[in-house]
């Protein structure tokens, strides 16, 4: 520790205030801002100080110069005392034990990956005395709690989108099939987080629950059109090609306004866009792969189970109806 002890007497002598030598080492030890550099819209400040290799000369620091008021300058030696001393650092404790901890910032990877390898590596090749612990904290931690809540928050939000999906069409295969949309979703958000190369992360988690509701719009569009288009007496196979024509316009639609708002977060670098980046890719994936199936393949399958079930209804009607002829 650099430490720096005034001469009191000495500046008595000159009519010298402390606060004058101290400006002097802050200027030189700390920088002081001289001015400000222009590039366009971008402002630097400029920061004069000592190298770094000067700062760490004790000769050069008791060399620097202090001004007397109007009669001249003085070396610093001469008003006060450098020395680098040795000092005690202060003693952490959390719940009673002793804890030294070690600040790493990470860039160009994530948390969680970098954690779980630095972890296999430490159990690997260092071996801690007895007594002695190793814990992993920060944002890590506040990654693990976050997980840990959405892994209650996620199950219920799908679960309660698939109880209003069920109240909507009070049919549980039906419901179901409008929630086929939601892994395919899922699916597409996946691959775009990917492709992007960008790991899983709190803000992805959440475009994933918002992904899930705007997945399930769509399918909740076409399938009530296509049971309108029923009950008028179209046939199964009429009413999904007809519902599948007359809705393609608004399920694109509906799909093109959420997509292309979420485009500049995607390709935002502005302060923040580490939390933006991914929530806008799993999103904009995700409904790509989602109106892939509400276009294609939920048609399909709605025509498929409807079909089935048109034609078990009428095998079991039919011996009723003969039986009332025979009558």
């Amino acid at each position: 520790m650099l430490e720096i002890r005034v001469k009191r007497d000495v500046l008595a002598r000159y009519n010298l205030h402390a606060a004058d030598m101290n400006q002097t080492i802050a200027a030189a030890l700390g920088g002081q801002n001289v001015g400000m550099l222009v590039e366009g819209n971008r402002r630097f400040e400029i920061v004069v100080r000592l190298s770094e290799n000067d700062r760490r000369n004790l000769d050069v620091i008791r060399a620097l110069p202090v001004r007397v008021g109007d009669s001249g300058m003085l070396p610093l030696g001469q008003l006060a005392d450098v020395e680098q001393i040795k000092t005690v650092s202060p003693i952490l404790r959390d719940s009673a034990q002793r804890r030294a901890a070690l600040m790493v910032n990470l860039r160009g990877r994530d948390v969680d990956s970098w954690v779980k390898e630095a972890d296999t590596k430490v159990r690997e090749h260092v071996r801690l005395p007895e007594g002695y612990t190793l814990e992993f904290g920060g944002q890590f931690e506040n990654l693990r709690e976050a997980k840990a809540q959405l892994a209650i928050v996620v199950p219920a939000a799908l679960a309660f989108i698939f109880v209003l999906i069920f109240m909507a069409f009070g049919s549980v295969r039906q419901a179901l099939l409008v929630y086929s949309g939601v892994p395919l979703a899922v699916t597409g958000g996946i691959v775009a987080l990917w492709l992007r190369d960008m790991p899983f992360s709190i803000s992805a988690a959440v475009g994933f629950i918002a992904l899930s509701g705007v997945a399930v719009l769509n399918g909740v569009v076409m399938i009530s059109y296509f049971n309108q288009l029923r009950e008028q007496g179209r046939d199964v196979r009429v009413a999904v090609l007809e519902g599948s024509l007359t809705r393609l316009r608004p399920v694109i639609m509906t799909a093109a306004v959420a997509a292309f708002g979420f485009i500049p977060m995607a390709l935002s670098t502005s302060a923040g866009a580490e939390v933006q980046r991914p929530l806008a890719t799993v999103v904009i994936g995700g409904i790509i792969s989602s109106t892939f199936l509400t276009l294609l393949l939920l048609p399909l399958l709605y025509d498929l189970v409807e079909r089935g079930r048109s034609r078990k209804a009428t095998s079991e009607t039919a011996p009723d109806l003969l039986q009332a002829d025979a009558v």
